[in-house]
């Protein structure tokens, strides 16, 4: 069974950063790419970014240049890095294992909320 936790999480005003961290149990993490993804009220899920196991990686445009994405297979961990926070940011994000082509795989975390004050 594959469990993704997600911490780090809060409330934070416009122009500020947060960093994200997702933890996988199991001992394959390296062997897979890993996703986050975000829910805003009353909108979709929708892809945020991915790197993949090879460490490659790909965002929206809309965090292009602002959000950084990045792996630790020594701490089966991965984490996005948010700068410059927006408003428009404000969502329950999650992390996602398996990601591919800004598709998600079949293992998700329980998600944390995002608020960006303006």
């Amino acid at each position: 069974q594959v469990q993704l936790v997600e911490s780090g999480g809060g409330l934070v005003q416009a122009g500020g950063s947060l960093r994200l961290s997702c933890v996988a149990s199991g001992r394959t993490f390296s062997n897979y790419n890993m996703g986050w993804f975000r829910q805003a009220p009353g909108k979709e899920r929708e892809f945020v970014a991915a790197i993949s196991w090879t460490d490659s990686t790909d965002y929206t445009d809309s965090v292009k240049g602002r959000f950084t994405i990045s792996r630790d297979n020594a701490k089966n961990t991965v984490y996005l890095q948010m700068n410059s926070l927006k408003p428009e940011d404000t969502a329950v994000y999650y992390c996602n294992r398996g990601t591919t082509a800004g598709r998600p795989g079949g293992y998700w975390g329980q998600g944390t909320q995002v608020t960006v004050s303006s």
